[in-house]
């Protein structure tokens, strides 16, 4: 039953928007930024609901990236889209990632990438990039 669900919810329209997204900041991270790209929709073993969008290195930083994909003119912008519950699955997957890491990074930090859309239309997207959005409360990044 829940195959068939996830099948058929990973088929709509905003599920095929969130992917090309996906792609599209990955691609323009390593072109623009220079980011190696480590993983995409990286998820939790332990609990696949926790998942990282794009998980990348700039210079030595270890970033973790959500990407957030709105029609342009959206009334809620990607980066406010991330509320205090979708930061808590954050922490908890970023957390977990970490630890399965056999030597954690020095540094790291959380990234927004918001793709604006302009449906049917020759206009290529814009692309926002915020960095180091704070996810751990008492420190930054």
């Amino acid at each position: 039953m829940w195959g068939f669900l996830r099948r058929l919810f990973s088929r709509t329209p905003a599920a095929g928007a969130g992917a090309q997204g996906e792609r599209l900041a990955a691609e323009w991270l390593r072109r623009e930024k220079e980011f190696t790209i480590i993983a995409r929709n990286w998820r939790n073993p332990a609990d696949r609901r926790e998942e990282i969008d794009l998980v990348g290195r700039d210079g030595e930083v270890l970033v973790f990236v959500e990407v957030k994909t709105r029609a342009a003119g959206a009334l809620v912008p990607g980066y406010h889209a991330i509320d205090e519950r979708k930061k808590r699955v954050l922490r908890r997957a970023v957390t977990a990632y970490l630890a399965r890491l056999r030597e954690r990074p020095r540094t790291y930090r959380l990234d927004v990438v918001e793709i604006a859309t302009v449906a049917g239309s020759a206009t290529p997207p814009e692309i926002l990039h915020f960095e180091n959005v704070p996810l751990f409360p008492g420190r930054r990044g």
